[in-house]
């Protein structure tokens, strides 16, 4: 299979052509949740970009199998080894068995992913159901010389993996820089020949809640290990596309690049790509701060952060506005920019079905599609994408105003375009709160009904009160041949 794309590699730190390992299927991995909490929106720009990458590689043609794990255990703290399972701490303060956390937040973070339009992942592993395969590939890792065991733990090697391989070359770190950044004796790390080494087992106390049967004692895996496994049980030792958050790239992947390397001496992954993070007016995003958001309270708008809810497309069409791999500032102006244009442009798509077609053409929609497929093979350039659409709905005004004719050849490529970028690729839809449209119509059917009679009775006064009244509520009222036409203020 031939296409243009081009992607940007973390690891080669360049834009690369496609190639698939074995085409035309494509392996793609994402990093899914740790299901001990809610998904904030942060989290969700990163499954959206990944979402509108899947939808794009398959509209190309190629057969994906996009594989989104989710962690449902293991060992996540990165600097202190003997810090609580997240779950299990979880189940604790809500007294609940870890496994209702599990299901609590998986639960929910689903439905988040419905709400956004995001397309469900060909597998969904959890690391619970592939604890057998974890245990194997620690026992390989060990018996390849690159992990040891200590006190019931077992830890991956880096020093010794160093000597023989790049470790920090995802990341762009030197083995010497990290071992000078860091203590050799930290507390609670005396198991560990170097502070760099990290678990591939952990030894589980009595009082641990979730603890397996494996050869070095009762414990419980990594969290670097999961992906491991998960991502080469289901896409083989060598697959296409890795991606995950920027906050993923050290120490969770450089980890997982060295797991895989140790295990079976291969480079696993070709594409590795990571989305950049989300800021609020101008500052991180963080829940220790309080200065972040729910999805739930950007769709009811509870949050003295913000002037008003915001529906799901319209943050998703936000996010669409800014590439995957810069930052991307959280703000009331820029949600309520974004909600504007996406009305502006449903309601372009609407008046298409308005126009008279004609036997000639002065829209060249070939070069908007044109344009539309160039930014997209220029690693998924979704911004570049929304210029066009824009394009696109200026010359559909045009049309409707009379200036420009279309054939319907022409038109009907027109609607194809935006249901192939708009919707199929970028993942909008028309929402079900768009009902209120439907109510909105019928109201102004009536208010405009009664300054037609206003008209035909000579009040023009009460006529252009309702015409002026209306521009107060950003609702514009123009008079054709055809009658009265209202829409809302661009």
């Amino acid at each position: 299979m031939q296409s243009e794309l081009v992607i940007y590699n973390t690891l080669s730190r360049k834009k690369e052509e496609f190639k698939p390992v074995n085409p035309p299927f494509v392996g793609m991995y994402v990093c899914g949740p740790t299901v001990y909490n809610d998904v904030h929106i942060g989290n969700c720009r990163t499954f959206i970009s990944f979402d509108i990458i899947y939808r794009y590689i398959t509209h190309l043609g190629y057969k994906v199998r996009y594989v989104r794990n989710i962690t449902d255990v293991g060992h996540l703290e990165n600097d202190a080894d003997q810090g609580e399972d997240k779950i299990a701490k979880k189940a604790k303060l809500e007294n609940l068995e870890p496994m209702e956390i599990v299901q609590k937040y998986t639960n929910g973070f689903h439905d988040v992913m419905k709400d956004f339009n995001n397309l469900p992942p060909s597998i969904e592993p959890t690391a619970t159901a592939h604890l057998l395969e974890q245990i194997e590939t620690t026992q390989q890792i060990i018996d390849n010389g690159f992990a040891y065991e200590s006190n019931g733990s077992v830890y991956f090697d880096v020093k010794k993996f160093a000597e023989t391989n790049s470790y920090g070359e995802l990341s762009g770190r030197k083995i010497d820089e990290l071992l000078s950044a860091t203590r050799e004796n930290l507390d609670g790390q005396e198991d560990k020949r170097s502070s760099l080494d990290f678990a591939l087992w952990k030894q589980a106390s009595p009082e641990h809640i979730m603890q397996w049967n494996s050869p070095w004692g009762k414990g419980f895996p990594g969290w670097h290990l999961e992906c491991s496994v998960m991502s080469t049980k289901y896409l083989g030792e060598q697959f296409d596309i890795h991606g995950g958050g920027m906050d993923l790239k050290f120490p969770h992947h450089e980890c997982e690049v060295a797991q895989n390397k140790a295990a079976n001496g291969k480079e696993p992954v070709k594409y590795w790509m990571h989305a950049n993070m989300l800021t609020l007016n101008g500052e991180k995003m963080s829940k220790s701060t309080g200065k972040f958001f729910l999805p739930s309270q950007l769709f009811s708008g509870e949050s003295e952060l913000l002037d008003k809810a915001y529906s799901p497309m319209t943050v998703r069409f936000f996010m669409m506005q800014c590439h995957y791999r810069s930052t991307l500032d959280f703000s009331n102006e820029a949600l309520q920019a974004a909600e504007k244009g996406y009305k502006r442009v449903l309601i372009a798509l609407n008046q298409l079905n308005e126009i008279k077609v004609a036997e000639k053409s002065d829209v060249d929609v070939a070069d908007l599609n044109k344009r539309c497929y160039a930014a997209m093979n220029d690693d998924f350039n979704t911004p570049m994408v929304v210029a066009v659409l824009f394009d696109a709905v200026k010359e559909i005004n045009l049309l409707k105003a009379g200036t420009k004719a279309i054939s319907q050849s022409d038109l009907e490529s027109l609607k194809k375009l935006f249901n192939d970028f708009l919707f199929d690729i970028m993942g909008l839809k028309l929402e079900s709160a768009d009902e209120n449209d439907g109510l909105s119509k019928g109201l102004m059917d009536v208010i405009l009904e009664l300054r037609k009679d206003a008209k035909e009775n000579k009040n023009y006064a009460m006529s252009d009160k309702i015409r002026d009244t209306l521009k107060d509520l950003k609702i514009t009222v123009k008079d054709t041949k055809d009658g009265a036409e209202w829409n809302y203020e661009n």
